[in-house]
């Protein structure tokens, strides 16, 4: 791969990841959901609309700690986002559930997501599609095994 395909490449990368994060900051402060950080944002995005995960769970999908989570699970809580749900068949089985609230601002979060992706895709035939998905699939793994060669240091 050539030297200004690579820059060009990484120039978009960091822009687009500044891009979202900004929108996503700028798009819930200035909505009812004010109350909200995006890391909150992305906890409720994990949790998302099963019902069926617990905090374990929920933690490794964010690669966080299950003590970090609990003080951004006990904050969505209060907001009235999250609900804790105790198991019927299992009282110390507790699984985390989005409120009526939470799972607003979760299909919105979505629905942005979902115009990304289709704005990214526009004009891409199927082919096309598939390589950027391959793509993306490498820079995925890259990063992931960079996290667990991190982890072993």
């Amino acid at each position: 791969m050539d030297h200004q395909t690579m820059n060009e490449v990484n120039e978009y990368l960091v822009m687009i990841f500044n891009e979202v994060l900004s929108i996503e900051e700028e798009a819930i402060s200035r909505s009812e959901f004010s109350d909200l950080s995006v890391k909150e944002m992305h906890t409720i995005e994990a949790i998302g609309l099963s019902g069926d995960l617990n905090s374990a769970q929920v933690a490794k999908c964010l690669d966080i700690t299950p003590g970090t989570l609990t003080v951004s699970i006990q904050n969505l809580v209060k907001k009235g986002y999250v609900n804790r749900v105790k198991s019927e068949t299992d009282r110390r089985v507790v699984k985390l559930a989005l409120t009526k609230r939470g799972k607003l601002i979760y299909r919105l979060h979505h629905k942005f997501h979902m115009r990304m992706v289709e704005e990214s895709l526009t004009g891409f035939d199927p082919e096309e599609a598939q390589v950027l998905i391959r793509g993306l699939r490498n820079l995925h793994e890259f990063l992931n095994d960079l996290k667990n060669q991190q982890r072993k240091e």
